[in-house]
């Protein structure tokens, strides 16, 4: 595998294990193995978050490799802490197993993926640590949750009607621009600068600044996603990006909308596809002044589904409610962004017409799911309860995160 297949350019690392092995121990190596982390009576040395970092490195996992070590070498305490305390000990048969079942994945023996692994100066004994936090975590999921997640027949039924597609979700962060014509050009140049950012910091910076969505406020950030749910147009783009990087600017009517991938991955279970999405939109005169959005607010407080808006629009010409039916593909760019982020009867007010001087109700209708007769049942269950499992596995994480004692050293 291209990853691991990487000459031995760690001299530094073959030399400090040389240095341990053969002589005094000098000051530097003493500190690497002093406590960074204590997560309640456990500790964690700088040697192990280094060697974490250099692990996650050399398979290429997204985002800050230190970052990203310190907060797995958090959980996996937390993991093995709460595995013990339930009386879960892997065996060594069942970590080396583990270790084999991993390295295969790289189409790698066992033996074949520590060579690679230890030619970038990681360690055999991290790697069988990280497999054996997370086969203790597995088997107390395992223990403590399978009776949870028994699924009845209807349940299954009712899943496989909204079954089938991309098992991709993506966490991203927005920024859409009003660019009336008077601002255009200038909206356009402050799109190019932003989409050369890479820190999620200074992105929500100025999503807070200048986006006009209701995610403003929380800097821009969306929660996970579906990769089908989002517009066509916009799935390609997302995939080409690293996470930390920004799409080019993508002009949609009367703004410009820019996206960041914060994360990306793959689920344990395939996202719903969908035939048809119904959507109503009601328009309001004013554009996105103080006084139109207010309107728009309570419009919204009385309207719970879409057929409230026809009593909203009675006695008014017929333009002012548009409702239409589409394939996801022939939906407007911009509308079908807003859409993505809603539920059935939930209202947007990010978008506006006529050059910016008519403000958009969007509302949600609803989803019409197409049905993969194909997919294999037993499979599917499978998959739904692993969705389950997982779900309950991370739940459980986060209240023992929030129960620990966590102390940088």
């Amino acid at each position: 595998m291209q990853l691991l297949n990487t000459s031995i350019r760690k001299l530094g690392a073959l030399a400090l294990v040389a240095s341990l092995a053969f002589g005094p121990v000098p000051t530097q190596a003493q500190n690497l193995f002093a406590p960074v982390i204590r997560v309640n009576d456990s500790v964690v040395t700088a040697y192990e978050l280094d060697q974490r970092a250099r692990m996650l490195t050399v398979l290429r996992a997204p985002g800050n490799p230190q970052e990203l070590a310190r907060q797995q070498m958090i959980d996996d305490r937390l993991r093995i802490q709460a595995a013990e305390a339930a009386g879960i000990v892997p065996s060594p048969e069942e970590v080396l197993d583990g270790m084999a079942e991993f390295a295969s994945r790289a189409n790698l023996s066992r033996e074949e993926f520590i060579q690679a692994l230890e030619a970038d100066g990681v360690s055999a004994e991290t790697f069988r640590d990280f497999v054996r936090a997370g086969l203790s975590w597995r088997l107390l999921v395992q223990a403590r949750f399978t009776g949870r997640v028994n699924l009845s027949e209807a349940e299954v039924d009712r899943a496989l009607g909204a079954s089938g597609g991309s098992s991709v979700r993506v966490l991203l962060s927005e920024i859409i621009m009003p660019a009336p014509p008077p601002q255009a050009e200038a909206v356009r140049a402050r799109a190019e600068r932003i989409s050369q950012i890479t820190s999620e910091a200074a992105f929500s910076q100025e999503a807070r600044r200048y986006s006009a969505t209701a995610t403003r406020q929380a800097g821009g950030r969306l929660p996970w996603q579906n990769l089908d749910d989002l517009p066509p147009v916009l799935r390609p783009l997302v995939l080409a990006l690293a996470p930390g990087e920004v799409t080019a600017p993508l002009p949609i009517p009367n703004a410009v909308a820019l996206f960041q991938l914060r994360g990306i991955e793959e689920t344990s279970y395939s996202a719903p596809t969908y035939s048809a999405i119904e959507y109503a939109a009601y328009y309001l005169p004013g554009g996105r002044s103080d006084a139109t959005l207010a309107q728009a607010r309570v419009l919204a407080s009385k309207v719970d589904r879409c057929d409230d808006l026809y009593g909203i629009a009675q006695g008014q010409p017929a333009e002012v409610l548009d409702r239409q039916t589409l394939p996801p593909a022939d939906i407007p760019t911009d509308i079908a962004l807003e859409l993505s982020k809603l539920d059935p009867g939930e209202v947007s007010t990010a978008l506006t017409r006529s050059n910016g001087q008519t403000l958009m109700v969007l509302m949600l209708c609803g989803r019409t799911a197409e049905i993969n007769e194909d997919v294999d049942r037993n499979q599917f269950a499978i998959g739904l309860r692993n969705q389950r499992l997982q779900s309950l596995a991370e739940s459980y994480l986060s209240q023992l995160r929030a129960d620990a004692r966590i102390v940088s050293q």
